[in-house]
């Protein structure tokens, strides 16, 4: 039986938006990443679906600034990424620890 998860914090539409394709797009960085390790040809399908990812955020904070959000509130934005896995998405974006040591 899997942990219950903490609920998300309150979100606006546009707030959650731009979470859902920011770690949309983080996955997608993450298996482009050649620290990483894999294949040419699963980067090369990350990369040319990030181009349409990468889109979809820019229109996220658009819509945002077009409502008048101009503030990122980070600590509740923060808190709704933990919940959803967003540490574990975002470190394959990262490089991994050094092993030569």
């Amino acid at each position: 039986m899997l942990p219950e998860l903490p609920p998300l914090p309150a979100l606006t539409r546009a707030e959650a938006e731009l979470i859902d394709r920011y770690l949309e797009a983080v996955d997608l960085l993450g298996r482009v990443n050649p620290a990483q390790g894999g294949d040419t040809y699963r980067s090369l399908r990350a990369a040319q679906a990030l181009v349409g990812k990468a889109v979809a955020l820019r229109d996220a904070l658009a819509l945002m600034h077009r409502r008048g959000e101009t503030d990122l509130h980070a600590e509740t934005l923060a808190r709704a990424l933990r919940v959803l896995d967003g540490e574990r998405r975002t470190a394959r974006v990262t490089l991994p620890p050094r092993t030569d040591r």
